[in-house]
């Protein structure tokens, strides 16, 4: 069998930031998958679960009623390495042109207060497992050294 796209992605020399991972075509429309690596693969420690699926809640809640992206939003969830998360969007835009719809979300992560959407046993499977003083810190460590100073080198995949 073929290695899938995301296997061929030189993971010794990535850094986190925000990639395209993927364009698909279905019927007339592209659907471009974002790889949002939030911690150097192999580097540094992985997310642990509960902070991943309180940054799962927050972003898919934010993104679905994002005024401009909340109709092109397909999915967005982690990965199973816990280095960071998937984003599929409708369309085909760059890294650098969801930079901002990137950087808005994990802004309200790191400023969100109160209690996080759809944690509760009628709404979520595993609705104990979450950490939202934890996600908070890994947005804000996500924005800091990643999103506010993107450049070539964490908006493209390593050759």
């Amino acid at each position: 069998m073929q290695k899938i796209a995301s296997f061929t992605v030189n993971h010794l020399d990535l850094l986190p930031g925000v990639y395209v991972s993927r364009r698909d075509s279905l019927g007339m429309e592209t659907l471009t998958t974002y790889d949002l690596r939030m911690t150097a693969p192999n580097k540094e420690p992985v997310m642990n679960t509960a902070e991943m699926h309180t940054i799962e809640h927050l972003a898919a809640t934010f993104l679905r009623n994002h005024p401009d992206y909340k109709d092109r939003v397909i999915y967005f969830g982690p990965m199973g390495c816990r280095t960071g998360f998937y984003l599929i969007l409708n369309g085909d835009q760059t890294s650098s042109e969801i930079l901002g719809l990137v950087t808005e979300t994990f802004e309200f992560i790191r400023d969100f207060e109160g209690e996080v959407p759809g944690a509760s046993p009628k709404d979520c499977g595993n609705y104990l497992d979450m950490n939202l003083p934890m996600a908070k810190f890994l947005a804000d460590k996500y924005l800091t050294f990643s999103l506010y100073k993107a450049n070539e080198k964490n908006l493209n995949y390593p050759e």
